[in-house]
């Protein structure tokens, strides 16, 4: 599966310029800058990601140029799902349906949160957009968090998120 690199993105910044970041998210600029699947793993806190990224065969794209920008769910963000949601995504015959899911994180192009004015949506890999606002002086993808931005890599960034954003059902 090629992923698209079209599309720049207007707008996100906006929302994510405002953030205060915890302090524990200054741990992922410290880390030397890698691509976007080697940055996740150095991270130690997706690991359930990274676990679906390999069994979607996403592996080689989020290492190829980009850019990409990842908003990427945290281990404790996948536990939220309801119980057995994993699982069954990890199967075999429901690769497609995860390469979706995953794939509805990720925007084309490098999107710093400095980059962007104030837009309502950001189209992703997968097809669908995602709904960006702010809730209580948060920056929201869908009905999840942006609790770190601009965590660089090699070909793209990540901003991590406290919820798996899921899209809509075809």
């Amino acid at each position: 599966m090629q992923l698209k690199k079209t599309i720049p993105i207007v707008g996100l910044a906006a929302l994510l310029a405002g953030l205060t970041v915890p302090a524990s998210a200054q741990m992922y600029s410290e880390q030397a800058k890698s691509d976007i699947v080697a940055t996740a793993i150095s991270a130690g806190q997706f690991n359930t990601l990274v676990a679906a990224v390999k069994a979607a065969g996403l592996v080689e794209v989020l290492q190829g140029d980009g850019p990409f920008t990842v908003f990427a769910p945290t281990d404790e963000a996948f536990a939220k799902l309801p119980e057995g949601t994993i699982e069954d995504l990890l199967k075999p015959e429901n690769k497609e349906k995860l390469k979706a899911v995953l794939t509805y994180h990720v925007v084309p192009g490098r999107v710093l949160a400095k980059d962007v004015a104030g837009i309502k949506s950001a189209k992703t890999v997968q097809g669908q957009s995602l709904k960006v606002s702010i809730k209580d002086g948060t920056a929201m993808i869908d009905n999840a968090k942006i609790v770190a931005t601009d965590i660089e890599a090699s070909n793209g960034v990540i901003h991590v998120i406290d919820a798996v954003v899921l899209p809509q059902s075809e």
